[in-house]
């Protein structure tokens, strides 16, 4: 199954400056402005890597400011081969988590195998972007975030007993999240910890589009012949999956552009599949949805604008699968599935090239975003969603399917330049 190996990590030296101002969070969740916010607090930030910007060259660039920072002791890639134990600590939802993983390579296996397994569609233009980029720099600046089966705790009493003393880097993002990493060294643990994942299924929580480019990518060394021991691997951040702080917030979607909406036609389209009833307030509204969600239902809510808000609660479970009788029980069970099977599709006519295309589809983590996009900014109208829960990620990869694009939002978000994976120079 899943193999895993220990690596000499790249990381900043004392040389670069302080490590808060040299890390930032994921590329794609990052404005221009923002951007130039983190290169002006210090110009090693490793935005100027995982982000390049300008022209064609940009990438080449990218290349080339790399090189440079190692020849000049900027970043350095540590003498011994280890894994790094990393640890969040967040608030999410009024409460305070906790969050400990591991960053180890993981060997690259196309998702045909069954050894990794994705669970959310991907677009191709991040996959060309992110090709770019590593053709000139031969780097993974971030890690892909994945999650394991862990029954016993056996693995996280590992990881956990590496990470006791004072971490060798911590950092606090402008969330307020506690970012920890440990060194780890010892080649006992390391080889218990190759040795328990030798018959573990890894699931991509984040970092689909990542992960497919290293897939290509090392097929493309691989037909120039300059493929070497370690472009078959990638960084990953590996997470049990009974991990009490695993958070995962929705991702709502907002409907904006079509021809003609009226909200009381939707309610009586939509009423041979749901049970529909207004809400008063998007307190109340948020209430039932919550509510709902513990209950197992399968509903969302449609906020039309001037405070209307109605939750949605699906009538029959089977009504998805008698459309989709080839897809797995776990896909139809979806709430995002049901919004875009029985509402999005078959009500607007918003087919899935629309949505990949985001014509008549955007989408957003902020409630209040969707609720705006409505009110201030002429959308037709947003649904609201509940989180995808951790075990249907797992039962939809499971059954070798792949979630509408934008299902989940896991939180939060692993920061990048911690520790980096140069896995070749460039040539």
């Amino acid at each position: 199954m899943a193999e895993i190996r220990p690596f000499n990590g790249m990381r900043y030296t004392e040389k670069a400056g302080e490590i808060n101002a040299l890390v930032c969070p994921p590329y794609d969740i990052i404005s221009d402005e923002q951007r130039a916010e983190y290169i002006e607090k210090n110009p090693y930030n490793i935005i100027r890597l995982e982000l390049p910007k300008g022209g064609d060259e940009r990438y080449k660039e990218a290349g080339d400011i790399l090189e440079s920072w190692l020849s000049d002791g900027i970043v350095k890639q540590d003498d011994k081969p280890g894994i790094y134990v990393y640890e969040m600590e967040f608030t999410a939802n009024g409460s305070k988590n906790k969050l400990k993983g591991f960053v180890s390579l993981v060997k690259l296996e196309e998702f045909s195998k069954g050894v990794v397994l994705p669970h959310e569609e991907t677009l191709s233009k991040a996959k060309a972007d992110r090709f770019n980029l590593m053709s000139e720099t031969y780097c993974n600046f971030s890690q892909i975030y994945s999650l394991y089966m862990d029954e016993d705790g056996s693995v996280y009493g590992l990881v956990d007993g590496c990470s006791q003393g004072v971490p060798d880097m911590c950092v606090t993002d402008g969330d307020g999240t506690i970012h920890r990493m440990w060194r780890v060294t010892d080649e006992s643990i390391i080889a218990k910890l190759e040795k328990a994942f030798e018959d573990k299924k890894l699931y991509i929580a984040d970092g689909h589009h990542r992960y497919e480019t290293a897939l290509n990518f090392n097929k493309h060394l691989m037909e120039q012949g300059k493929a070497n021991e370690l472009s078959g691997y990638i960084s990953m951040m590996l997470v049990n999956m009974e991990n009490s702080g695993l958070v995962v917030f929705p991702t709502h979607r907002i409907v904006h552009g079509l021809e003609s909406f009226d909200a009381d036609k939707l309610i009586e389209a939509c009423k041979p599949y749901f049970v529909i009833a207004q809400a008063p307030s998007e307190e109340r509204m948020r209430a039932a949805l919550n509510t709902l969600y513990f209950e197992g239902k399968k509903a969302f809510a449609m906020y039309a604008g001037c405070g209307k808000c109605y939750v949605m609660t699906l009538k029959d479970n089977n009504a998805v699968k008698q459309f989709l009788p080839e897809m797995s029980d776990a896909y139809c069970g979806l709430d995002v599935s049901v919004l875009h099977n029985l509402v999005l599709e078959r009500i607007f006519g918003i087919d899935k090239e629309n949505m990949a295309n985001q014509k008549n589809l955007t989408y957003t983590r902020s409630l209040e975003e969707a609720l705006e996009a409505v009110d201030i900014y002429d959308a037709d109208c947003a649904f609201i969603l509940n989180p995808t829960k951790v075990s249907e990620i797992r039962d939809v990869a499971l059954a070798g399917e792949k979630m509408p694009q934008k299902s989940t939002y896991f939180y939060p978000k692993l920061i990048t330049g911690l520790v980096m994976n140069k896995f070749a120079e460039r040539g």
